[in-house]
């Protein structure tokens, strides 16, 4: 009896532990924040010269932004509580196999997780510079603009912005 106490202790103190990490992992993917907001500037942006150009917003179309890399975190997050979700069922063999599915369904579903969490709802605004020329510049949706409306497009050192004037 002492052996089979001692046994589900040590799997308890296992489990705790990867879901500990996993959870640790997961919190620290959430800091990783990428953001397209005309209103948001990076620590190296600022006091940074920037041009600005006058232009007029010819059009404005909804798109989503979806970051291009991936921080493994939520996959990785997922395996490990696949990976402890699958180690409760069954003994022997079979835990193991249960294991090793449930790493890789957690990590599947982890993976799409951050892929629809990192999606931000964007703008494709097309402006007529003054000079004539047209640039179309995709950001967050947090600034209203619309077709006629007077704009800055600031550019140099960083991404491109719009915002109203």
């Amino acid at each position: 009896m002492a052996i089979l106490t001692h046994a589900s202790s040590t799997r308890a103190v296992r489990l705790a532990a990867i879901a500990g990490v996993s959870l640790s992992l997961l919190i620290l993917g959430g800091c990783a924040n990428q953001s397209a907001s005309s209103s948001t500037y990076t620590y190296g942006q600022a006091q940074q010269e920037q041009i600005v150009r006058y232009g007029t917003v010819v059009s404005v179309r909804p798109v989503t932004i979806q970051s291009d890399k991936s921080s493994g975190v939520g996959a990785l997050g997922g395996a490990a509580l696949g990976g402890v979700a699958g180690s409760a069922i069954g003994g022997g063999r079979g835990q193991i196999l249960a294991s090793i599915g449930g790493a890789l369904l957690g990590g599947l579903a982890g993976n799409a997780v951050e892929n629809q969490v990192s999606k931000t709802r964007g703008l494709e605004i097309t402006v007529r510079l003054d000079n004539g020329e047209t640039r179309v510049i995709a950001q967050a949706d947090d600034v209203a603009l619309s077709s006629g409306q007077r704009v800055q497009v600031i550019s140099g050192g960083g991404p491109t912005r719009v915002v109203p004037m």
